[in-house]
């Protein structure tokens, strides 16, 4: 069926009727569209994000893995080494501080001690003239001549005799024997342990069965070298400490500076 207007300014649209309606779902030719307008579609979306494979997966951090740093591990460790060091050396210094002289003398290796072994071969009555017969050699103890040798760190560089070295030893000293072949730079190492040390003294001594012997009173030490350490620490572990008349000195009184074996009467023997 149609509808015609009459034309003029005012006519209308002539609209024909089909008899058919409009698909389901789409709009009639010419309808607007009414409400929100509608987004993108999914598939767009998913093109633009990923190409059409959907969401993009999170990237994950790529670590990158480092050498281990030697450098501040080994400057700890020596640090570590060192207090370590310290701390030890501290302890041991304040031990062998606290320690007695006789244990000091104890713990050199390869010394006698006769004030144990041997205690009678110390023993005297009183001061004697002339040769005396000793039971060790060089002697470390017992009867002696009323004078001593001078033992100021006194070097001699010839023998002595044994009855005024003895008596030293009474008094403190440490007397220092040596082989009369011994080479000079050796005789020179053995002076510089002694030489202007108080309560010492040094000189050849003949038929010695070791390069060098030192003896205090009731102590004894023989060694193979003038460069073994032991006899710097005997010297002065012993000096004066091994003395049996504490406070007599060897710098006044009845004291010799003579060589020779012989010993030397200075004044009448007297006893002590």
């Amino acid at each position: 069926m149609s509808i015609s207007t009459p034309g003029g300014p005012e006519r209308r649209p002539t609209v024909v009727s089909t008899g058919k309606k409009p698909a389901a779902g789409r709009p009639a030719a010419g309808a607007k569209a009414t409400g929100a307008k509608a987004g993108p579609s999914k598939s767009g979306s998913a093109q633009r994000a990923g190409g059409g494979k959907g969401p993009r997966k999170p990237i994950t951090p790529v670590k990158v893995s480092q050498g281990r740093s030697w450098g501040p591990i080994a400057l700890f460790v020596a640090v570590g080494v060192l207090a370590t060091s310290i701390i030890g050396f501290g302890a041991w210094a304040t031990f062998k501080g606290s320690q007695s002289w006789e244990d000091k003398a104890a713990d050199i290796a390869g010394i006698v001690n006769y004030r144990e072994t041997d205690p009678e071969s110390l023993t005297y009555e009183s001061h004697q003239s002339g040769k005396i017969e000793y039971k060790y050699s060089p002697p470390v103890g017992g009867a002696h001549n009323n004078a001593w040798q001078r033992c100021l760190g006194d070097v001699y560089d010839a023998p002595i005799a044994s009855e005024h070295a003895v008596h030293s030893m009474e008094h403190g000293s440490v007397w220092l024997t040596y082989r009369p072949d011994l080479p000079a730079a050796d005789v020179e190492k053995l002076a510089s342990v002694i030489r202007g040390n108080d309560f010492m003294l040094m000189s050849p001594y003949e038929g010695l069965d070791a390069a060098v012997s030192l003896q205090a009173w009731g102590y004894q030490l023989k060694v193979d070298s003038a460069d073994d350490p032991r006899i710097k620490e005997f010297a002065t572990t012993l000096a004066q400490n091994a003395s049996i008349e504490p406070g007599v000195p060897c710098s006044s009184g009845n004291y010799t500076t003579g060589t020779g074996t012989e010993p030397r009467e200075l004044a009448p023997p007297t006893g002590g």
